[in-house]
């Protein structure tokens, strides 16, 4: 149910004074702040805000908040680093907030602003708040499945009850035998938000399985992602590089990628490589990671490589697959 805030929505006399400093500054300035399912949201898009939503990437996580704390103090702080396109408080049922919020800014220039100006802000007198970039988490996991439920199952049965589910994948439960955990991934960080929120509630049923929600720990996902199949043939099909023998060198292609870097105002990447995984034919599967210092998201990812020597060291073909991959994403997404 979505309500504007009243003194309906405060039944209980916690922190009294800051809920009426709050509402006063409300009907001074205005603005309409509107609570869903656990957060408290003005804009998104606010008044007068003219075209589509500012691209991914200008969105700030706040966290260390006080929990009296309201939107009548914390817009106007992060309104004086820029336009505000959307500021999302979490809050609980007695009418504190969680600790944390989320400021969303109509441009990067203007988040980079508010981290730089608020990061470690003293708010109150021995009370610095956190002001980072929003990682923008977009799937749960789902453990404690039964061995017989079948993906189109558990997909329809979620699309009932949650909205924006991109993606459905089953994985045999690394730590309980004859259990299934699924991986969920929706449109969205708030989507994702909104649909724990519903699961934690007991919105599913599934026979008599006892599931738990959760969001997917990187170490997780990389287990999993390490006990799928090797692949059958010279290429990898879906989201890995290509596991083929490259006639490029790696000065080449890094000279490439540093062009591309330069061209944006970035700066010269760095590589790091492992090798996770050997199989009997004597395939290796690399973990890649890419930071480009000026853009604040490393880029990550998995490739099979050939045992089929090229003059080169595994790491140095590691290298040129994952930085012809990144060429593609940078020349997608610059």
């Amino acid at each position: 149910t979505i309500t504007t805030i009243s003194f309906q929505t405060w039944t209980n006399g916690i922190n009294e004074a800051s809920k009426m400093a709050l509402l006063a500054w409300e009907k001074e300035t205005g603005i309409e702040l509107v609570q869903i399912n656990g957060q408290r949201r003005y804009g998104g898009p606010p008044p007068g805000w003219v075209g589509g939503p500012p691209p991914a990437g200008t969105e700030v996580y706040i966290a260390r908040l006080p929990q009296d704390v309201y939107e009548d103090t914390l817009i106007p702080l992060f309104q004086s680093a820029g336009r505000l396109y959307e500021f999302r408080l979490m809050m609980t049922f007695s009418g504190l907030n969680r600790g944390f919020a989320y400021a969303r800014y109509a441009s990067r220039r203007d988040a980079q602003s508010a981290i730089a100006a608020f990061h470690r802000f003293p708010l109150r007198r021995g009370c610095a708040i956190v002001v980072c970039w929003s990682t923008q988490k977009r799937e749960l996991v789902l453990s404690g499945l039964g061995a017989s439920v079948r993906r189109q199952e558990l997909q329809a049965a979620l699309q009932r009850v949650t909205e924006g589910i991109c993606s459905v994948t089953l994985h045999a439960s690394p730590s309980q035998k004859q259990a299934r955990l699924a991986v969920l991934k929706y449109r969205s960080h708030q989507a994702a938000a909104l649909a724990k929120k519903a699961l934690m509630e007991g919105n599913l049923r599934l026979g008599e399985a006892k599931m738990r929600v959760d969001w997917l720990d990187p170490q997780l996902k990389q287990k999993l992602q390490l006990c799928e199949e090797e692949p059958l043939s010279s290429r990898v099909e879906g989201a890995e590089s290509p596991a083929v023998p490259l006639p490029l060198s790696l000065q080449n292609v890094l000279e490439c990628l540093n062009t591309l870097c330069w061209k944006h105002h970035l700066r010269t990447p760095l590589f790091v490589t492992k090798c996770v995984q050997v199989n009997p034919n004597g395939w290796q599967r690399f973990w890649y990671q890419l930071a480009i210092p000026g853009s604040h998201v490393p880029i990550s990812g998995f490739m099979w490589l050939s045992p089929e020597g090229q003059g080169q060291s595994e790491h140095e073909k590691a290298k040129v697959v994952a930085a012809l991959h990144v060429l593609r994403v940078l020349g997608e997404s610059l």
